[in-house]
């Protein structure tokens, strides 16, 4: 008996070494993560706007019945990935005339209006979800996400993580051709 227990200790380590080789694998691509909305219609939500932000809020209403489709940023004045992708954003909003929506994730209020000041607003509608609960509902898993919502209401893409770097962003600017909210061949 005494020589069992002398292994568990090996055998545990020897698990977490497994999952430690795992996170390591250069083939793994952690941004590749399923969602259940995918070709889906967007959750029920309804938002207020972030008091003290002349910004409207957002509900689901709003994803629905648009010319093209909308981009649906969930982002926090305390996430530093956010703060990373925040000009990519505002340039595709700029430059492309992309509709950006957003969802600012646990925060307070205060902050979000903050740093909305400091690095400027390039959405046109954000929803408070200081609950969380919206997050639920969209099947976050950590913010930033990003989601392409088709013209009537339909999920068509996801991007976990920050959209930076030339190979996130050619992948999120080729989903965007890919949903007619960019014309074909301006993926870059």
């Amino acid at each position: 008996m005494g020589r069992i227990l002398a292994f568990i200790p090996l055998a545990i380590a020897a698990v977490f070494g497994g999952f430690f080789l795992w996170g390591l694998n250069p083939d793994r691509d952690p941004n590749n993560i399923p969602s259940v909305l995918i070709s889906q219609p967007a959750p029920q939500f309804d938002l207020a706007a972030i008091e003290g932000l002349e910004t409207p809020g957002l509900s689901r209403a709003d994803l629905v019945d648009n010319a093209g489709p909308v981009i649906v940023n969930v982002f926090a004045s305390w996430c530093v990935p956010c703060r990373a992708e925040h000009g990519i954003l505002t340039q595709m909003v700029e430059k492309d005339g992309l509709r950006l929506f957003g969802i600012n994730y646990k925060d307070k209020p205060e902050d979000a209006t903050k740093w909305l000041a400091e690095l400027g607003n390039p959405y046109e509608r954000i929803g408070s979800d200081l609950s969380g609960r919206a997050g639920i509902e969209w099947g976050l898993s950590g913010v930033p996400e990003t989601f392409i919502v088709g013209p009537d209401g339909t999920v068509l893409f996801r991007y976990v993580g920050p959209v930076v770097g030339d190979e996130a962003i050619a992948r999120f600017r080729e989903a965007l051709e890919q949903a007619g909210a960019l014309p074909r061949g301006q993926n870059g």
